[in-house]
């Protein structure tokens, strides 16, 4: 199983902390957001399944792959590894599984897989890692496919 977890890209500043929800992208996250959206349909197989946050960043990032993608709740900004790894059906998904979220989770559910340790691995803006399980020797092992970032697009 393919899990690609994509940092919604750069986002307006939280004026109130009680509408973290609603921030917006901004201009350059929209920039950003297609880009790695190009990319990413130039990768993705056509039966991906995209996952995204409630958040509107998440939203607006996700729908600049112009794909289908379902909102989970699990991965709004308060979500945990626990809850994303569920929402994407790790590590038994027949499909590849883009789930579109937030720091610190998205780097926490990367530690968890790569280093089996809670550690606060640091996501950029706009970024995907890209995480491939497979078995070997009737062992789950778990291999970084790739890291992209919106500036080196």
């Amino acid at each position: 199983m393919d899990l690609i977890l994509w940092r919604h890209a750069e986002a307006l500043d939280a004026s109130d902390p009680g509408d973290d929800l609603a921030r917006p992208l901004t201009a350059k996250g929209d920039r950003q957001a297609a880009r790695v959206a190009a990319w990413l349909n130039r990768q993705l197989p056509a039966g991906t399944r995209v996952l995204a946050s409630p958040a509107r960043r998440t939203q607006q990032t996700a729908a600049a792959l112009d794909r289908k993608f379902k909102t989970a709740a699990e991965l709004a900004p308060d979500g945990t590894v626990e809850g994303l790894l569920h929402a994407a059906r790790w590590p038994d998904a027949r499909e590849p599984v883009l789930v579109v979220g937030h720091q610190p989770m998205l780097g926490l559910t990367a530690a968890y897989l790569l280093a089996a340790e809670p550690q606060a691995w640091a996501v950029r803006k706009g970024a995907v890692w890209w995480l491939r399980a497979r078995e070997r020797d009737g062992e789950l092992q778990v291999v970084l496919h790739a890291v992209v970032s919106p500036e080196l697009i």
